[in-house]
């Protein structure tokens, strides 16, 4: 008997499982988060060390679980996250945790597994067969050698938590899939999938017709994809409303020499949320702490202290994400940031988010525009667009779609989850 297959969405933020049904549709996991069930799983990891008799050990916990234990910690541990922008760095191999070496493969595992296992208990079988997407363009990939570098980091942690059979997907391909179970006619459609680390573009034709008679290699017209989306948008948001809170640009006297007070770097840091674990060693506090001594703005350098020594990543992260979905909805909100070592509270304009984040909206012009001009379609006869993930949102990156396509061609829908949806279509293709 074959095993069964289900088609897993394992995101830089979010994952998703999903499964077909013998009588058709398409069933979502749902999964414990406090009180309620979510579809989404955050792709995160907890660790802590733990008292074991005379031993310490570290444990783990991931997901929803990951975050109360984290939330509920008077001593925090070690918060990992956005695991999957690091497959394709050669130069990261593991890191440290409570001065034990561990794989990025082991770490994205355990998250793997627990999806793994909660998926299975929940469909009433033992999941060792999955369709998994993948992006076009891997975060921080520029070969297609960095590209299948990537892919087999991320196939063998799939193996590693369990599963015994892996087929890729590319991501907007799936969330292609998704579409297509809408339809009653054939299209050519332009899919734009928004992670939060990739953007990803597919065109294809897709439909009932297409699937009576078979998918033909010349169904599919071709792809692009580039390795920045939701992240690099955050990422804009804590540069121009956090990072001048806690020093940036502030400077400090040494040696009869007045120079910045902390190095660029570690704002780079704390622009991508998910390496801001990374900042707390004993060097940057100890450097941290030195600094503070001749600093012009010292409390600014206390409250950066504070918020890397308390590891306070995931909270500066819904603040940020708070914010952008009110500049969604909203062309002005506040963004507020507030804990027991500093606040912040900033009003800030949809018109002045657009105008940070104006390099990255025309990098994914200049992507869509490419895929088009290489497939040879002009944008009038693209039937339909199907935007998905959660930065298409984001009004500026409509307005790339709205100004190409008309708004009446623009579709979403299942932001969150389509692509896993998309993926059990296609593991129930065979």
């Amino acid at each position: 008997m074959p095993k069964p297959f289900v088609g897993i969405d394992f995101g830089t933020t979010n994952s998703s499982v999903a499964r077909t049904l013998p009588e058709g549709g398409v069933e979502l996991a749902r999964f414990a988060a406090g009180e309620s069930l979510t579809e989404s799983y955050r792709s995160l990891l907890y660790l802590e060390l733990v008292e074991d008799g005379r031993a310490k050990r570290v444990k783990s916990w991931t997901g929803p679980a990951g975050i109360e234990q984290y939330l509920a910690a008077e001593t925090k541990g070690r918060l990992i996250q956005s695991l999957k922008s690091f497959l394709s760095a050669r130069s990261l191999q593991s890191t440290e945790v409570f001065g034990r070496r561990m794989r990025l493969e082991d770490l994205i595992s355990r998250i793997l597994r627990d999806l793994r296992e909660s998926a299975g208990k929940q469909f009433g079988i033992d999941l060792r067969a999955a369709v998994v997407g993948r992006p076009v363009r891997f975060v921080g990939a520029e070969t297609e050698e960095d590209n299948a570098f990537a892919e087999q980091r991320l196939r063998d942690s799939l193996l590693h938590a369990g599963f015994e059979t892996v087929k890729f997907e590319l991501e907007p391909v799936a969330a292609a899939h998704y579409y297509e179970s809408t339809l009653d006619h054939d299209e050519l459609i332009l899919i734009g999938d928004f992670g939060g680390g990739t953007s990803d573009f597919s065109l294809l034709h897709v439909g009932p017709g297409i699937l009576r008679r078979g998918r033909m290699p010349t169904d599919f017209l071709g792809n692009s994809g580039l390795g920045l989306a939701g992240d690099a948008f955050d990422a804009k948001l804590v540069r121009h409303l956090v990072s001048p809170e806690l020093g940036r640009g502030s400077e400090a006297e040494s040696l009869g020499k007045v120079l910045p007070a902390v190095p660029n770097w570690v704002y780079a840091k704390l622009e991508r949320w998910h390496h801001l674990s990374f900042l707390r060693t004993s060097a940057v506090m100890t450097m941290l702490r030195s600094t503070l001594a001749t600093a012009y703005e010292p409390a600014k350098i206390e409250a950066l202290m504070h918020l890397v020594n308390e590891d306070l990543g995931y909270h500066l992260h819904r603040a940020v994400q708070r914010v952008k979905c009110d500049l969604s909805a909203h062309p002005q909100a506040t963004f507020r940031f507030s804990d027991g070592g500093f606040e912040i509270e900033a009003v800030v304009t949809r018109a002045e988010f657009d105008e940070w984040i104006a390099e990255e909206l025309a990098r994914i012009e200049g992507c869509v525009d490419g895929l088009l001009a290489q497939a040879g379609v002009d944008p009038g006869d693209v039937d339909m667009v199907f935007l998905t993930g959660g930065s298409s949102f984001v009004p500026a990156v409509r307005r790339i779609f709205e100004t190409r396509f008309g708004a009446r061609r623009i579709r979403t829908g299942d932001e969150f989850t389509s692509v896993a949806q998309g993926l059990a279509c296609k593991a129930a293709e065979g």
